[in-house]
């Protein structure tokens, strides 16, 4: 026997085998169908006594396999039930012939045979046969699983026959010697009077009957039967019988403590139609009744109390004794090499029983065992089937990682050398059955929930196994979903050369096919999510801004929003991980809500950069929400939707922005140059700075240009000091406001002015320090600031430079500042019906710095009861000429840095 059967437990030495089998040309589907409904037939209560007779379907059985029926009886096929089509009556004699020469097959060991016919009809139809069933067609057989179940009585009443004969005490007959196939030869001239000889025949039929006693469904007349066949056997060290014994002893312990079965997992799988009535049969609810069932007959060698029998279970073994005479018994047949199926097939039915008994670690050593067995030239599908089976034992016991490795070798040896046609489809679904094992998903999302689980070097290898495979099946999709998920997932693991061949392959891969964001589905159902890049760039931050918008009814808070129409802007801190430049296309913003635009960009990052912004934008097109979701991008050829939800640094998952109806937008410009001087806390659009003397008026143009689409309709303007702590002396800033407003309505493209006059009155006081000692008597207080029209525009100085050039000059100058800001507020078009307006905010700096000085009051004597005289030295402190003019008094020139009285 060289064809192991993977499928069996220790309960199929219960059953009883019929074979399946299509006569002639039978459709496929046809014949599959019919046979399901026979495999449905998988037990049997035998009417004349109350026990269960246990059927085993098979569609395919090797004849070799049937010569060890002998040896275990679960092996002897006892039954054959045929199958064909037959159109005319033509046909018949030749179908029957054939049904002949199938029973032929297996004709030493048949109890009973049934032929089913269909397509057939007339006379010989009508021909009432108790062997031949004939039906119009595979949809007009009403009685099939009754005629089975008659066929299943037939076969039990030859069982019991045979049975009850070789259970009867036969004195004086001579007991036959029952062989394996490779002894006959060995037993040819011994001497068959020897009372060794003699024990041998007594034990192996005492081991004989035990299985048709197990058969018969009498579970402690096997019992008792196994026990004595052992004594016997182990006498003459007939170790291989022995062995047999063991098992058998095993088997109807296993049936007594574990009614439910033993095949796990495999009770509730469908992988096949052929293995339909082996996995259909396992959980038999009718054993447990069959060992306590108060009316069990006496005569049939059960006790008529069955429940004193269950509580002593005398000749039962142990749970612990099962797994110690399965050893044995493995370690019997171990010493034979013709018997390399059977002991295999052993360490897979003690395996199942550990596994109930979840003791994993002995389980683990009786496959280790397995893995070793010498089954001779195997071709490389019993190969496949070998590894494939070993690999479902192991994830049985909870070993996933063993179970996955011998999955692997099953998957590479679909694909062997050997092989005319390799079945790579076979290879990448036993790959695909190999990712838990392995702690691997092929869902990215359960990749960004923290650490990383597995064994990463073992997983990319698998991965490129997976790549490699699906484009050998003409999948380059699957090739791309694979090679994408493993550089998201993996890039961690990744060396420099290994980030390069990856993406190297994976470009090579989109050029062809390129990769998306759809589902991928597999024929059988299998569904492969989509691998978004969001770590190609990793985004560590996103903020979004616009010029603000703000509603007259909402004044006790600050809103953000977008406005329609209105060019709108979202920020990416990025940085490139990949110690080459990072290529990103098609960049955009992913949204749902209102209607909006998103205009792509592309940019380039350098190897390995730090944070670097990207600036997304886009324009709403309707009123109302709209949440920011994430971004597109295309790196590689791969098109990604990345969803702020999934991104590990980014802790929002979307941003809702209101979206409100259009406004104008308005472009600000000055005729004074632009300065970054303005450090206010207010969103500044643009700002201005410039240097007066106390007293100074300088004259401001603003320009206001309407750049948007809707027309200016309301302009309003303020102002307000942000940083001084000066006293002032009157306001800095003046306009005339009905002169900008006189231009509304403003048409887009048009633009409108407004003159600014801008004029510092402070109080130097206190400042006589910075002045040359000019006198050492009189009282020095400050004057009033002046105006001098010899004061030319100055440009705006950087703030560590005087407006001098002499250096020795700038200890007699002291300057200070002042910061104002302007606001416009305006409003137009839809915007403006709902009550939403801009801001624009001017930002303007002034240093001041002292124009003149008196530095001596003195007084003169009256000469009049009307008035006094006043004598004052005036310091000239800048760096021109200057005019000071007196009431009813002539003018006074005073030069640079120059006191007068």
């Amino acid at each position: 026997m060289s064809i192991p059967d993977y499928m069996q437990c220790a309960e199929d030495h219960q059953s009883v085998l019929v074979v399946v089998q299509p006569v002639g040309i039978v459709p496929e589907d046809q014949f599959f169908r019919i046979y399901k409904r026979i495999s449905s037939v998988c037990q049997q209560s035998i009417r004349s006594s109350q026990r269960l007779l246990y059927i085993r379907y098979r569609h395919h059985y090797p004849p070799e396999n049937n010569e060890w029926g002998d040896f275990q009886t679960h092996r002897k096929v006892v039954g054959l039930i045929a199958i064909t089509t037959c159109a005319s009556a033509k046909e018949w004699p030749q179908t029957s012939e054939r049904f002949h020469g199938q029973k032929e097959v297996f004709g030493s060991t048949l109890y009973d045979s049934r032929l089913l016919v269909f397509g057939l009809q007339g006379e010989i139809a009508e021909q009432h046969r108790t062997d031949v069933a004939f039906y119009p067609d595979c949809d007009s057989c009403p009685d099939l699983e009754r005629r089975v179940e008659d066929f299943v009585e037939s076969i039990f009443i030859v069982l019991e026959s045979k049975r009850l004969d070789r259970t009867t005490d036969k004195s004086g007959d001579k007991i036959p010697l029952l062989c394996v196939p490779f002894e006959k030869k060995d037993f040819v001239g011994l001497d068959t009077d020897s009372r060794h000889y003699k024990k041998r025949c007594q034990g192996r039929m005492r081991k004989h009957v035990g299985d048709l006693c197990l058969q018969a469904g009498m579970l402690q007349d096997a019992l008792v039967h196994y026990h004595m066949a052992v004594e016997l056997l182990r006498s003459v060290n007939d170790f291989l019988w022995l062995g047999a014994a063991l098992e058998g002893l095993c088997s109807a312990s296993v049936i007594f403590h574990y009614p439910g079965g033993t095949a796990g997992k495999r009770a509730a799988r469908k992988p096949s139609i052929s293995q339909a009535a082996d996995s259909g049969k396992r959980h038999r609810p009718g054993a447990q009744e069959l060992l306590i069932d108060p009316g069990a007959l006496t005569t049939n060698g059960i006790n008529a109390d069955t429940s004193s029998e269950i509580g002593r279970a005398k000749n039962c073994l142990s749970p612990e004794d099962i797994i110690e005479k399965y050893k044995e018994a493995i370690s019997y047949y171990g010493k034979y090499k013709n018997a390399g199926v059977i002991e295999l097939e052993a360490c897979v039915k003690a395996v199942r029983v550990l596994a109930i008994q979840k003791r994993a670690m002995e389980a683990s050593e009786f496959l280790q065992n397995a893995v070793y067995i010498n089954l001779g030239q195997l071709s490389e599908e019993e190969k496949i089937q070998r590894y494939s089976v070993l690999s479902e034992l192991y994830d049985l016991i909870g070993f996933h990682r063993k179970s996955a490795f011998f999955k692997r070798v099953a998957a590479m040896q679909c694909v062997a050398p050997t092989i005319p046609e390799p079945g790579w489809r076979a290879c990448y679904k036993l790959l695909l059955e190999t990712l838990p094992g392995y702690c691997l998903s092929l869902d990215p999302k359960d990749f960004s929930k923290g650490t990383h689980h597995g064994w990463a070097a073992v997983q990319m290898r698998l991965l490129h196994e997976l790549v490699y495979a699906s484009r050998r099946m003409g999948n380059p999709g699957l090739s791309v979903r694979h090679l994408s998920f493993l550089l998201q997932t993996m890039l961690d693991f990744l060396s420099d050369q290994e980030k390069k061949e990856v993406t190297q392959s994976l470009e090579n891969y989109t050029s062809k096919c390129p990769g998306g964001m759809e589902v991928i589905t597999l024929p059988d159902g299998l569904k492969f999510p989509p691998v978004p890049f969001t770590k190609l760039p990793i985004v560590r931050s996103v903020t979004t801004s616009q010029p603000w918008v703000h509603s007259a009814c909402r004044v006790r808070f600050r809103y953000f929003q977008w406005v329609q129409g209105a060019v709108c802007e979202v920020q990416l801190m990025v940085y490139n991980p990949m110690p080459f430049e990072l290529r990103v296309e098609n960049m955009g913003l992913l949204t749902s809500g209102a209607e909006f635009e998103s205009l792509p960009a592309a940019l380039a990052l350098p190897a390995e950069s730090g944070l670097y912004p990207v600036t997304l934008v886009g324009v709403p097109r309707t009123v109302g929400s709209i949440t920011v979701n994430g971004y597109h991008t295309s790196v590689f050829g791969v098109n990604s939707d990345c969803l702020l939800e999934g991104l590990p640094g980014v802790k929002t998952g979307g941003c809702m922005v209101e979206v409100v109806p259009s406004l104008p937008r308005l472009l600000l410009s000055t005729s004074l140059p632009r300065s970054p001087h303005v450090a206010a806390s207010e969103d500044i659009s643009s700002s201005v700075a410039l240097q007066l003397f106390n007293g100074e008026t300088q004259t401001l143009t603003v320009t206001l240009d309407n750049i948007g689409t809707e027309t200016l309709e309301t302009l309003e303007l303020s102002s307000k000091i942000i940083s001084t702590k000066e006293k002032l002396l009157g306001d800095i800033l003046n306009w005339d406001i009905q002169e900008a407003q006189s231009h509304l309505p403003l048409l887009p493209g048009c633009s409108l002015s407004l003159t600014v006059n801008i004029r510092v009155k402070l109080d130097f006081s206190g400042q006589e320090n910075l002045l040359p000692d000019l006198s050492d008597d009189g009282i020095s207080v400050t004057g009033l600031p002046i105006s001098s029209p010899l004061r030319q525009v100055l440009k705006p100085r950087p703030e560590s430079k005087a407006l001098s050039a002499d250096p020795g000059k700038n200890e007699h100058t002291h300057f200070k500042t002042l910061e104002a800001v302007m606001t416009f507020k305006y409003s137009g078009g839809g915007g403006h019906v709902e009550g939403f307006y801009r801001e624009l905010c001017l930002g303007i700096h002034v240093d001041v710095e002292p124009s003149v000085f008196f530095t001596r009051v003195s007084t003169l004597p009256a000469t009049s009861m009307r008035q006094c005289h006043l004598l004052l030295d005036v310091f000239n402190s800048t760096e021109h000429e200057l005019t000071i003019n007196a009431k009813n008094n002539q003018d006074l020139l005073l030069y640079a840095s120059e006191c007068q009285r």
